[in-house]
């Protein structure tokens, strides 16, 4: 039968894991659990599973796993009480919606021998892999950066803008850039941000000065209302004489030098799974589990995400620089 797994939420995320896990011989996936009838019934008939309607009832069909994949502001209590059956855990991110459950988070962990991976994606995507070889490579070192990470809108799905789901906006697809600059670039020492509300009810408009252990520096933007243009991530890093700037997870371009050639890597014809990092993210998960393995994405990586998002909020409501780590 081989790894029992579950999965706890059945929305969007929910049904990208049920996917991979469908497509994975290693697992089986046991059942759904969601609060939502209608839903959890709709994505076990979609893969031949059954559905529970508590996180009890799921681990009393002897799981070996368990993904949490609801809304943000969940995550914490959901994995305290998986914690303390001692069951491996992949948590889409954010770990946690605010430091201190982060922190808790991480603390209980050290006593536990089980995988615990967050789902930061991006690490996995093909064009992000691409730019981090060349910096591991010693191909290019970066000095600076520029990020851009917007959102379209906070309309769809409805419970998008509403900060006691989602933690606030920058829970939200912000934190995956927040996270990919600190593999790319190293750990951040000061974060100075400033923010509007510009269209909505909580602050939707961020700018950020980072500075890194390493002495490098990054300015970061992020809109939740910059609608769906392409591209709508973008990473530029500037080395001596050259750059690497990438397209949402479609393209790289690397500029090696001055009077070099130029290097264009088009991942656009990736099935989308795979351009996302989906497939490895979750391949690796579960190498992890079998293997007693370290996870992909540690408790540390979720952590230290989370403390970005925490020192941008407080630079906001100080007005002032934030040192790291808090």
């Amino acid at each position: 039968m081989g790894l029992k797994v579950g999965i706890v939420g059945a929305g969007h995320m929910g049904k990208v894991h049920a996917q991979m896990l469908a497509g994975d011989k290693r697992a089986t996936l046991t059942g759904i659990v969601d609060i939502e009838k209608e839903a959890r019934e709709a994505l076990a008939a979609e893969f031949k599973t059954k559905t529970f309607a508590s996180l009890d009832d799921l681990v009393g069909e002897g799981v070996n796993a368990i993904y949490i994949t609801t809304p943000n502001t969940t995550h914490t209590e959901l994995t305290l009480q998986v914690l303390k059956k001692n069951i491996h855990i992949f948590c889409e991110k954010p770990m946690a919606t605010n430091f201190q459950d982060a922190k808790r988070i991480l603390k209980l962990l050290e006593s536990k021998n089980i995988v615990y991976q967050i789902g930061h994606n991006r690490r996995f995507a093909p064009a992000y892999k691409f730019a981090k070889s060349l910096i591991q490579n010693g191909k290019f070192i970066p000095y600076s950066a520029h990020v851009k990470m917007n959102r379209g809108e906070l309309k769809n799905p409805p419970w998008v803008s509403h900060p006691n789901i989602t933690g606030g906006f920058l829970y939200e697809s912000t934190i995956h850039l927040l996270d990919m600059v600190r593999w790319l670039l190293g750990d951040v020492k000061k974060v100075e941000c400033i923010g509007a509300k510009s269209v909505y009810k909580e602050i939707d408009d961020f700018a950020l000065l980072l500075t890194f252990t390493s002495g490098r520096i990054a300015t970061f933007l992020s809109s939740a209302h910059a609608s769906w243009v392409f591209p709508f991530e973008r990473i530029e890093l500037f080395g001596e004489h050259s750059a690497i700037i990438t397209e949402e997870m479609e393209k790289v371009t690397f500029s090696s030098g001055l009077e070099r050639e130029i290097i264009m890597r088009d991942y656009s014809q990736y099935p989308e799974l795979v351009k996302w990092g989906y497939v490895e993210e979750d391949r690796l998960f579960i190498d992890g589990v079998l293997k007693e393995g370290k996870p992909a994405v540690s408790a540390w990586d979720g952590y230290k995400s989370v403390e970005l998002v925490e020192a941008c909020y407080r630079s906001i409501e100080k007005k002032q620089r934030i040192d790291l780590p808090l």
